[in-house]
């Protein structure tokens, strides 16, 4: 099961807007500010900043319900990770799957995979994605519009709030440009950390792969993500839902629910080997607030 952070394409943009904690204050009769410079501001605050997530780990409790035509759920499945960052990418390794821990069997399967992974991601800068489709920030404004910037208290801090809708007419190349045009949704910036708190994302239109002919993801596919500040130094993930509707190879149809909820955070120092395994926890940090 893939995390809510990419589902349906959309983790191309979650990639660009989820970003770490980086001081800035602002006062609430301050001028709104331009939604470009301030999103490009939050995208160079994280180059800066990936050294500090790489200190957390936490628990992230995925539940995928696939679901029938008649909107009834005909299966679900839960699997727990334990997520961290090496060299700013975030990985995550299986440690139960619907409530069961792993036999020894696919706990050495899942240390190998997880083994590949934190190797590849100490050769990627952690401005590239180590999978998927990448598209620089700039390039999403230059895709969309962006439409009533406004200042909202959330979780009783500023944020500045701003919708988008990519925009039809826009000339794009390579299938995240292609995804981005498809989206509109809401954005939740706050203002002091410059870091994105909130984000809802929905597909406006279908949105097709190679023509329909490999995959469509349905119009209404949608989903949202949290994140919270934690020992006031970091942001981390508190959770998502997100409901993807698609099909695949213009038979299979998929209707799914998902939902994820992130908690335990704790604060470790990484070496090579204990990011691989994910272990060697020191010292256990309160949760952050988790409310929506």
């Amino acid at each position: 099961m893939t995390s809510l952070r990419s589902l349906s394409y959309s983790g191309c943009i979650l990639t660009l807007f989820l970003t770490p904690f980086a001081p800035a204050q602002k006062t609430a009769s301050a001028p709104l500010p331009e939604i470009r410079p301030l999103m490009i501001a939050v995208q160079q605050h994280q180059k800066a900043l990936d050294k500090v997530r790489e200190n957390y780990t936490y628990t992230s409790l995925q539940t995928k319900q696939d679901i029938d035509s008649k909107g009834q759920i005909k299966k679900t499945e839960t699997v727990e990770f334990e997520e961290f960052f090496v060299n700013g990418h975030q990985i995550g390794r299986m440690v139960k799957k619907d409530g069961n821990s792993l036999s020894e069997h696919d706990q050495q399967k899942e240390a190998e995979r997880v083994t590949k992974i934190v190797e590849k991601a100490e050769r990627t800068p952690s401005d590239q994605p180590l999978e998927g489709p990448q598209i620089s920030i700039g390039r999403v404004l230059d895709v969309v519009d962006v439409r009533n910037p406004r200042r909202q208290i959330y979780r009783g801090r500023s944020t500045i709030v701003f919708d988008f809708a990519g925009r039809k007419d826009a000339k794009t190349h390579g299938i995240a440009e292609d995804a981005t045009k498809k989206l509109q949704g809401t954005v939740w910036v706050d203002e002091a950390d410059l870091v994105v708190a909130h984000m809802e994302v929905t597909f406006q239109d279908n949105f097709r792969v190679a023509g329909g002919i490999l995959a469509t993801i349905e119009k209404g596919s949608n989903l949202y993500f949290d994140q919270a500040p934690l020992n006031g130094e970091i942001w981390l993930p508190t959770g998502g839902e997100g409901n993807f509707q698609a099909r695949f190879l213009l038979v299979k149809g998929i209707r799914q629910h998902g939902v994820e909820r992130d908690y335990d955070y704790k604060r470790f120092h990484v070496e090579t080997q204990q990011a691989r395994d994910a272990k060697a926890l020191v010292e256990k940090s309160p949760e952050p607030t988790t409310s929506h």
